[in-house]
């Protein structure tokens, strides 16, 4: 198998598994292993943007590199919807590595012998199952009854996001950000980090993302919603209690919506119109065509290790995007910073356009921006697997 038919093989998207996009597979010695530990941040009585309070909460993190005295070296990278901390290096040597650890690391773009580079997990994290996961969120346990939030769980946004790395950040006496960068989902906790703490940003690499939650984008988080809500085991969310199944095989439709639409028609091109193994589509109506199988079987194995409510509350979180501002200009005329504008011209999830719309909108405003488009056959997931193509894009945006 090829390294390129083994990186497909091992993934299903950009949004799903964050553990297996990367940009070579896990048994191909990298130049020079980058070991990192997983930490993890605790945190107490944080108020939400809606108004809620948070007794206790936890996020994972990882770092990598050394903060400078001023503080003001740090990098923060954001990760996808369903990606956590793991965006660099390998927690032990034969694993995989991180998402973007192509371009993360001692002497590759952004460099980690000259920045103090930190990944976090977010809140409400669709990992929930993971044990490389750490996240407070509706399938936590909620202090006050000792039983799991689900739905009591307040709503976060985006920007609820960004204010709990604010205090990891401060807890590690980072000062400013030298550049704030992620892709999908991350690409907005990029920006809104820009937009909320302008004095602390210097420059801001949103990929695969767009600076608005639009009409179109709001009714495409329904769709991907609507199996976990129709799944009867999802009770209204309260399915947490000892002896009731979760919503698996909702979720599993849902992150099947999610994995196709982050995939361009290119990368299907292997599957072809042939059956499943075994099956004959032609006659019988029950069998099923290998892309389907391909699709069933990867976002089951991925709902066994997600959470059904955390999924919502991601959606959620994802439509609440710059939603304390008037507009997203008004949004983007905060931000001081300088812009690396990454769109994938193959995206279905957020289409090119988007990020297309982005930088113009940032050279209207008077901001310093770059665009500089990825282009390949898998869509969004050229932003997380082949982010290497922006190399020389991301050295020069960097230099000093």
């Amino acid at each position: 198998m090829t390294t390129r038919r083994a990186l497909l093989a091992m993934t299903t998207s950009a949004l799903l598994l964050p553990r297996f996009v990367a940009a070579q597979p896990a048994d191909t010695p990298a130049p020079a292993d980058l070991l990192v530990v997983k930490k993890v941040f605790e945190f107490q009585n944080y108020r939400t943007r809606g108004g809620a309070t948070l007794a206790a909460g936890r996020i994972g993190y990882q770092t990598a590199g050394t903060l400078n005295a001023a503080g003001d070296n740090a990098v923060l990278i954001e990760h996808f919807f369903s990606g956590n901390s793991h965006a660099f290096g390998r927690f032990a040597a034969g694993e995989a590595p991180g998402y973007w650890d192509s371009i993360i690391g001692p002497g590759k773009p952004i460099d980690t012998d000259r920045f103090f580079v930190v990944a976090s997990d977010s809140l409400v994290n669709l990992n929930a199952r993971d044990a490389r996961t750490t996240t407070t969120g509706p399938a936590s346990v909620n202090p006050a009854t000792g039983r799991p939030y689900g739905m009591d769980f307040p709503v976060v946004s985006i920007r609820d996001f960004v204010e709990v790395q604010k205090l990891l950040l401060e807890s590690l006496g980072v000062k400013q950000l030298a550049l704030v960068a992620g892709g999908s989902m991350g690409a907005l906790q990029a920006i809104e980090w820009a937009c909320a703490w302008p004095e602390w940003v210097a420059r801001v690499m949103p990929a695969i993302g767009t600076g608005e939650m639009d009409a179109w984008l709001l009714g495409w988080m329904d769709i991907w919603e609507a199996p976990i809500r129709l799944d009867p085991n999802w009770r209204g969310g309260d399915y947490y209690a000892q002896g009731r199944p979760p919503p698996l095989q909702g979720l599993a439709e849902a992150l099947r919506i999610v994995t196709f639409q982050s995939r361009d028609r290119g990368w299907a091109r292997e599957f072809g119109r042939r059956a499943a193994e075994g099956q004959d589509p032609a006659r019988r109506i029950q069998d099923r065509f290998a892309v389907e199988q391909w699709l069933e079987e990867a976002a089951l194995a991925w709902a066994r290790l997600s959470d059904a409510n955390s999924f919502l509350y991601l959606t959620r979180a994802n439509q609440l995007f710059l939603n304390e501002y008037d507009s997203r200009d008004a949004a983007l005329a905060r931000a001081n910073a300088t812009w690396l504008v990454l769109p994938s011209a193959g995206d279905r999830t957020f289409p090119v356009e988007y990020g297309r719309e982005l930088a113009a909108a940032l050279r209207a405003l008077g901001k310093t921006v770059q665009l500089a488009e990825l282009t390949g056959s898998l869509g969004q997931l050229e932003g997380v697997a082949n982010i290497g193509q922006a190399s020389d894009a991301i050295r020069a945006f960097l230099a000093p």
